[in-house]
């Protein structure tokens, strides 16, 4: 990381918030650690670390966030764009070559670049939130909770669908109802959780 382009309050809000991960402070928290001022104060460096790349923020909760490793982010990231295609009974399609590659703004993503990719919908069963065409952001994970949205890979077919565990049964569910849930084979493989929709009717 390059520690030196920092102001000394952002090198040390950034080590504070990189030893607090997995139980993250509140600004106020972060204010009295720090001995600064005022919250405000902390929410400026905050501010200033995800303008500059190193820090990604949940816009919805303040203390989910995750410091980037290869930080500062580029402004435009192109992101790798595959194609829902068989891909072999235990392939993976992140193991083939994309089919385009999209730039997009690095501060849509709420995780580092390195972790995205895209994926282009094909159909119609996660209608109406995925929608045939539309461009799927998705971030690279093999664990995933209960009831996500995923892009995965079964019997070497490529899909988006919400999973469901029971004990030790996935079972793949469509959003659109046209379309029946079934259970998930046993080379079922999760290549990421959806993370972003860019509507067909964007581009």
């Amino acid at each position: 990381m390059k520690s030196k382009r920092l102001h000394p309050v952002q090198k040390k809000l950034i080590d504070l918030l990189a030893k607090n991960i997995d139980d993250p402070l509140t600004i106020r928290a972060m204010q009295d650690r720090l001995g600064l001022s005022s919250p405000s104060v902390v929410a400026h460096h905050l501010s200033q670390l995800e303008k500059r790349g190193y820090l990604k923020k949940n816009p919805h909760n303040p203390r989910d966030y995750q410091i980037l490793k290869n930080a500062p982010e580029k402004q435009i990231t192109f992101l790798n764009l595959y194609g829902l295609a068989h891909c072999g009974p235990n392939g993976s399609i992140l193991d083939g070559n994309p089919i385009d590659r999209i730039p997009i703004s690095s501060r849509l993503l709420t995780f580092a670049a390195s972790e995205a990719f895209m994926v282009k919908a094909n159909g119609d069963s996660m209608k109406p939130k995925i929608n045939d065409g539309d461009l799927v952001i998705a971030q690279k994970t093999k664990r995933i909770e209960n009831g996500k949205i995923v892009v995965c890979t079964n019997d070497g077919e490529a899909l988006i669908k919400k999973i469901r565990r029971e004990k030790r049964t996935v079972i793949l569910i469509s959003t659109n109802h046209d379309f029946p849930p079934f259970i998930a084979s046993d080379n079922f493989k999760i290549e990421g959780e959806v993370k972003g929709i860019i509507s067909n009717n964007l581009y």
